[in-house]
């Protein structure tokens, strides 16, 4: 039987960090949900695709190809057999990834890829409809938080190590948005699983909140075992 970690909560909590650390402590396997989200808001992108013009997006879920890659301990994200890991992260398709996230069919082909790459694995997944919608069975469940203030200062230091310059007002407003858009959309929202740990990770280092997310972790292995 597989070890699922789900790790929900909304943009610029840290998700991704926390579950790299995980994977790395654990041996689990990381799968980055909102990395393959990215990529289908990249493509269509790249190819004008509006978000109601279905059947051009039918075509391109069709043959679409994500791979998710660890390379010296980082994540490398490929669409189509190009390194996207960059052109990901932009302004652009943050600006555009919510209307993406909130389409049935993206949802429903992404779904089935992130449940066929955890098949038989020991796995940790972060993202928004984790513990709600793709493993609502998972063995452990977090939901982390932290103030949309405390978010947008923490990507406005990202986005300067990126050479990206927004100002924070900018980024607070982007974060506001994102966070409407994901709780409210009717498909899979963002919101925590009723048997979801809740993480305020505000006023917390990375390391402390890793620690907190590896106590539950180690507790439910050994609950686990002596079962």
């Amino acid at each position: 039987m597989s070890f699922i970690v789900a790790i929900d909560g909304p943009a610029g909590t840290g998700k991704g960090t926390i579950a790299k650390l995980v994977s790395e402590k654990f041996g689990l396997l990381n799968v980055d949900t909102g990395a393959m989200f990215r990529c289908v808001t990249l493509a269509m992108l790249q190819q004008n695709i509006a978000l109601e013009e279905e059947e051009k997006i039918q075509a391109l879920l069709s043959d679409i190809q994500i791979e998710l890659k660890e390379e010296n301990g980082e994540l490398e994200v490929f669409l189509n057999g190009e390194d996207v890991t960059s052109k990901i992260r932009t302004p652009e398709v943050n600006a555009f990834i919510s209307g993406v996230s909130s389409l049935k069919i993206v949802r429903s082909k992404l779904l089935e890829l992130q449940r066929n790459l955890a098949k038989g694995q020991n796995v940790v997944m972060e993202g928004r409809d984790i513990g709600t919608t793709v493993f609502p069975n998972a063995n452990v469940k977090i939901y982390l938080d932290a103030s949309s203030e405390e978010r947008a200062r923490r990507r406005v230091r990202q986005n300067e190590e990126k050479g990206i310059h927004m100002s924070y007002e900018e980024v607070l407003e982007s974060v506001k948005k994102r966070d409407k858009l994901d709780s409210t959309r009717e498909l899979a929202p963002l919101k925590k699983a009723e048997d979801a740990i809740y993480i305020d990770g505000t006023n917390m280092s990375v390391e402390e909140c890793a620690n907190v997310v590896y106590k539950i972790i180690e507790e439910k292995m050994k609950n686990r075992l002596e079962d």
